[in-house]
């Protein structure tokens, strides 16, 4: 008898497809942080959203990337919570926060090398990639907001350890990279940068 795989979800964000309109960033903030509209992630000058801008450098020449939670398998996040707030669902792959655990105290915001985590403004506790819209979407079988809304399909979202998902199979047939694999931190965020 096989033993059933156990699933890793990750994102995949297409930098050859993407043409800036920001659709992910608005659907993220709606779904997840509805009652932040009217201002801004005041860290990051942007929509309350788990989805920024970062400026790479390629080829000599700055490139911009939307970059978000990278679901690091060896996360950063993890480590440095002395609360067990923040875990590695072992169904999922995904990184958690618990708000039970958490007392706001920040270490997993300064921790992460990708700058994705931030605080919320009201509750005093750190927010990331999935927000709670998300999370719920994908309980019921959904895709996270930022993958359904966006018009020309520059990210997919799924299972890599299932080979005939659409994630695992545009992995396959792309070129792809991690962001920051120097930094040990296993990211399970792709980004495709050619065909």
């Amino acid at each position: 008898m096989s033993q059933k795989k156990e699933k890793r979800l990750a994102h995949l964000f297409d930098a050859t497809q993407c043409v800036g309109c920001s659709a992910c960033v608005v659907a993220c903030a709606q779904v997840n942080y509805p009652d932040l509209l009217e201002g801004e992630n005041s860290g990051w000058a942007w929509l309350p959203a788990n989805i920024r801008k970062a400026t790479v450098e390629r080829a000599r020449r700055p490139v911009q990337i939307l970059v978000q939670c990278q679901q690091c398998e060896d996360a950063p996040c993890v480590k440095v919570c002395p609360f067990g707030a923040n875990v590695v669902d072992p169904e999922t792959g995904m990184v958690k926060t618990d708000p039970d655990r958490c007392v706001g105290c920040g270490y997993c915001v300064t921790a992460c090398p990708y700058d994705v985590r931030w605080m919320h403004p009201k509750t005093g506790l750190p927010v990331k990639c999935m927000g709670e819209g998300c999370e719920e979407l994908v309980r019921n079988g959904e895709l996270p907001a930022c993958v359904s809304v966006c018009p020309v399909h520059a990210r997919s979202f799924g299972d890599i350890n299932d080979e005939n998902s659409e994630i695992s199979r545009r992995i396959a047939s792309s070129r792809c990279e991690k962001i920051l694999p120097q930094k040990g931190t296993k990211p399970n965020f792709f980004v495709v940068v050619s065909k």
